[in-house]
C-alpha cells in the first residue's frame, strides 16, 4: 500500500492483520489523493487537513517529493486539529502524534509518512514489520498488479491481502497462477460518539484516537472487519 497522511481505520486494520506490510514509497505521487491529506471532524462536518509539500508532481515518486518547511502552514494544520478536538476525551494523548509530525523537519514526504505510520502503530500496539519498497529489489519496470505479484514473490508469501477497494484492480486468476491466495479486508460499520452529533464515518485515524481509548481501538476496532475471498 502507498503511505497516506493519517489514513482511516481500515488501513490500520490491514496493517495489524498481515504478517508483513510493504509501503510503496517508490511509486508516483498522485495529486488529489490521500498521500498528503485526510479528513477530520470540524464543527460537526468533515473537513480536509493537509500536509504541506514542496516540489510535488505526478512525475515524481513519493520518496522524491519534499515536505514543506513553512512553519506557519504546518502550524495552521496543527491549530486546526487542536480547535477541532480540544474537547475530545483523549485529546491530550492523541494530539502528541500529529504535533510531533508537524513540528519536525523531514527530508522527503515518504520519510515523514513512514514515521507517522510507525508512531501510530506504537500508539495502538501494532507490531507488524513494516518494509519499504525502495529498499527491496522489485523490478522497476513492473506496474500495478504485476508489481504486487513480484513483491509477494520476493517475500515468498502464499497470500496477499488488500483493502476492499482493490477488488476492481486485482485478479483472483492472476494470483492463483502464482500459487497465491488473494483476499480483501472489508471494515465493518464502526460507530462511536463524536460530540453528540450525527456520526461521520471513515475520517482520519486521528478522529478515532481522539474519541476512543488505545485499549478500545486495539482490542475492539482493529479486529472489526471481514475477509472477502473468491
Amino acid at each position: 500500500m502507498q503511505p497516506y497522511f493519517f489514513p482511516y481505520l481500515g488501513y490500520w486494520q490491514l496493517l495489524n492483520y498481515v504478517d508483513n506490510y510493504v509501503i510503496y514509497d517508490d511509486v508516483n505521487f498522485i495529486k488529489g489523493g490521500w498521500v498528503n491529506r485526510n479528513k477530520i471532524l470540524l464543527d460537526g462536518q468533515e473537513h480536509y487537513i493537509n500536509l504541506p509539500m514542496s516540489g510535488a508532481s505526478s512525475n515524481k515518486h513519493i520518496n522524491q517529493v519534499g515536505v514543506g518547511t513553512d512553519k506557519v502552514m504546518k502550524g495552521k494544520t496543527l491549530k486546526l486539529l487542536e480547535h477541532a478536538y480540544c474537547k475530545a476525551p483523549y485529546f491530550e494523548n492523541a494530539i502528541k502524534i500529529p504535533e510531533q509530525i508537524l513540528t519536525h523537519e523531514y527530508e522527503n514526504l515518504a520519510d515523514c509518512l513512514v514515521e507517522s505510520i510507525q508512531l501510530i502503530c506504537d500508539y495502538l500496539g501494532i507490531s507488524t514489520p513494516i518494509l519499504r519498497a525502495q529498499s527491496m529489489e522489485i523490478d522497476p519496470a513492473l506496474r500495478g498488479q504485476d508489481r504486487v505479484l513480484d513483491t509477494c514473490k520476493l517475500l515468498k508469501t502464499d497470500s496477499y491481502i488488500n483493502a476492499i477497494g482493490g477488488q476492481s484492480i486485482y485478479s483472483y486468476d492472476a494470483f492463483r497462477k502464482c500459487n497465491m491466495q488473494l483476499k480483501f479486508l472489508d471494515m465493518k460499520d464502526i460507530t462511536y460518539p463524536q460530540f453528540g452529533g450525527a456520526f461521520i464515518s471513515k475520517l482520519s485515524i486521528i478522529d478515532v484516537m481522539m474519541f476512543n481509548s488505545q485499549e478500545v481501538i486495539a482490542e475492539k476496532f482493529l479486529n472489526a472487519f471481514d475477509l472477502v475471498e473468491e
